[in-house]
């Protein structure tokens, strides 16, 4: 099955870098556009089969490009990304060629659910080639099973614990940031968010035991490592 591709437009480069490695690491191939008034053009070269819009952007808002991608092409799925949030800019995000509207912050759980709808209500699949499993040290982990297993014991994961060990997975022997994790998975990095972050990490720490060679250690102020063998 070949990849499928999103278009996302988004100026706010933190945002942007966060939401484009959370959905190429689903297996999305992402075309990452921060001005306008580029947005058609690359839309002919790089043939989306859904964008993925911020509202306020440079040159070009997001409402006039999505009339002129509808007029383009009358079935392409577009989800409208921004902080407005009055009832008013919710109608004009439908009127000018929008299939959903999500407003800011948001987690990228919901924004997942919402690509997966789309693409599902139109007869595509619901994602590219997704990562079966995943190696780390003595565990064998199944992101799309919610699953992680051993030799000795086999734990069906939540979602969410799972979205935080396929970040450490696809990190391993690094560093990953704690501000990333919990917008990229959370949608905020509010303190309420930060305490449930820490419960999960704790977590997984106890899943992870049975292989000593596998550490996350806390790093303050920065994030975690996340050590295997």
């Amino acid at each position: 099955m070949p990849d499928l591709n999103i278009l996302y437009v988004e100026d706010a480069p933190t945002l942007a870098q966060i939401v484009k490695d959370t959905l190429e690491r689903k297996g999305y191939t992402i075309c990452l556009v921060d001005d306008g008034a580029r947005v058609i053009e690359t839309l002919q070269q790089f043939q989306p089969q859904l964008c993925i819009l911020d509202v306020m952007l440079p040159h070009v808002d997001g409402f006039s490009l999505g009339e002129q991608i509808r007029s383009l092409q009358a079935d392409l799925p577009i989800i409208y990304l921004t902080a407005k949030n009055r009832t008013a800019d919710v109608v004009q995000g439908f009127k000018s060629g929008g299939n959903d509207y999500l407003r800011k912050p948001f987690s990228m759980e919901e924004l997942m659910v919402r690509i997966d709808n789309l693409l599902a209500l139109r007869g595509r699949a619901k994602g590219p080639n997704p990562v079966d499993e995943i190696p780390i040290g003595a565990y064998r982990f199944y992101p799309q099973k919610l699953l992680l297993k051993s030799a000795e014991r086999e734990l069906k994961l939540t979602y969410r614990e799972s979205e935080v060990l396929q970040v450490f997975a696809q990190n391993q022997n690094g560093v990953v940031r704690k501000k990333h994790l919990l917008l990229g998975i959370w949608g905020d990095d509010t303190l309420s968010n930060s305490r449930n972050l820490d419960v999960y990490i704790t977590k997984l720490r106890d899943y992870l035991s049975g292989d000593p060679q596998i550490e996350i250690l806390t790093l303050r102020g920065v994030g975690y490592q996340f050590n295997v063998g």
